[in-house]
């Protein structure tokens, strides 16, 4: 019963929309405002204007008030696709980036990015505290986009883009994100924001951060690779799925298929193996047929017998 529940309410797509939302805010609020490292999109347009501003408009305020029009606008080209997780997504992390920050009033004693620990590492290791960041943000968009939640901004933008012009998404997003970084660049650099660092190296590590980040969302999406499925092609294709069957205990599917070349009707096996049995796998092809064909693939998610269900 509760395993039904969890699996159909929608209570737990927005629990898992506030936590990859606070993540993603920690990453932003703690570890990058200071350091004027931006994330790109929204949040980074947000930082550039919090910086050309003197620090004094606070970075969530600004994320929110940038993508309410992005929201409207997503919600008028797209319809309710973008309904409330997306409004969910960016006011919570618009929330916690203030709420982190001490930017709220009745919480300025907060200020984490004010702690000892944090200002050592600013300090001291440089690099770190903007992988910190990067992959607080990344495990944080994964677990928002993972429950079919967004944060408004570019990913708005990369939609209408899609359905208006057919730019690819990621492609969209990407060119967002560059031009972002390159404003808030020139901005750290024209008002003279990070005399520790120059400009053009702050740009450099927000290029990193755009990599590391974008890579955690992909894994938190598709989920680590932890099984993998062969396709094998053989003139011993019986004898190959019996011992399958037998040694391995998995499953097998049998597909006919024709050699072009030959012009020869014979059955291709696929099986799907988890990653410590593909060794195994293979000696079993390689013992009922040295000349078999294999094609082994990676797989993310398997649904059904043998095989346990990601989140």
């Amino acid at each position: 019963m509760v395993k039904k529940f969890l699996k159909k309410s929608p209570v737990i797509d927005y629990i898992a929309i506030i936590i990859g939302s606070a993540l993603m805010a920690a990453g932003i609020g703690i570890f990058l405002i200071d350091a004027r490292v931006v994330p790109g999109g929204v949040s980074g347009l947000a930082m550039a204007l919090h910086y050309l501003s003197g620090n004094v408009i606070p970075v969530g305020a600004l994320i929110w008030i940038l993508n309410i029009p992005l929201f409207l606008w997503g919600l008028k080209e797209l319809g309710r696709e973008f309904g409330l997780k997306t409004f969910v997504g960016f006011s919570v992390s618009s929330f916690f980036i203030d709420f982190f920050r001490g930017d709220i009033p009745g919480f300025g004693y907060i200020r984490l990015q004010d702690s000892l620990a944090i200002k050592d590492i600013y300090k001291n290791d440089f690099f770190f505290l903007i992988l910190i960041g990067a992959v607080l943000i990344g495990v944080g968009l994964g677990i928002i986009f993972k429950f079919k939640g967004t944060t408004a901004g570019s990913d708005i933008v990369a939609a209408i883009m899609q359905k208006k012009y057919g730019i690819k998404p990621g492609q969209a997003i990407l060119f967002t994100d560059l031009f972002v970084i390159a404003l808030a660049g020139f901005i750290i650099d024209l008002k003279h924001l990070s005399p520790e660092r120059p400009a053009l190296v702050l740009t450099f590590y927000a290029v990193f951060l755009l990599f590391i980040s974008s890579r955690l969302i992909d894994l938190i999406i598709e989920g680590f690779d932890y099984a993998r499925a062969a396709y094998i092609i053989s003139d011993h294709f019986d004898k190959i799925s019996v011992a399958i069957m037998n040694e391995l205990g998995r499953g097998v599917t049998a597909v006919k298929t024709r050699g072009v070349y030959g012009n020869v009707e014979r059955e291709m096996l696929l099986t799907v193996v988890s990653l410590r049995e593909i060794t195994k796998l293979v000696d079993v092809v390689r013992e009922a047929d040295p000349k078999a064909f294999v094609m082994i693939y990676n797989v993310h998610e398997v649904l059904g017998e043998g095989f346990r269900r990601r989140i």
